[in-house]
């Protein structure tokens, strides 16, 4: 079956962006939306499903390969409070 979609350019743009982050063609992004596109609490009593959360997971990481990496004294008490010590 085909579907022709007609988008505005702000949707288009965040489309063919999310698409080039996971290095994947716009088309197939755009199917595995739609293939995908249950509700992220798929369990009745409100929880998400193992397979919805490692999804979310896996979202959050996009990009993380390039952001620094804090030093452990970054996690340090002192270091959220350095102006009360």
């Amino acid at each position: 079956m085909t579907i022709v979609l007609e988008l505005d350019e702000a949707t288009e743009a965040r489309l063919r962006a999310e698409a080039e982050a996971r290095g994947v063609a716009v088309e197939a992004y755009a199917l595995d939306l739609l293939r995908n596109s249950d509700p992220m609490y798929a369990t009745s009593n409100g929880r998400p499903t193992v397979e919805s959360f490692q999804e979310m997971l896996r979202a959050m990481a996009i990009g993380s390969e390039t952001r620094p990496v804090l030093p452990p004294e970054a996690f340090e008490r002192e270091s959220f409070y350095e102006d009360r010590w």
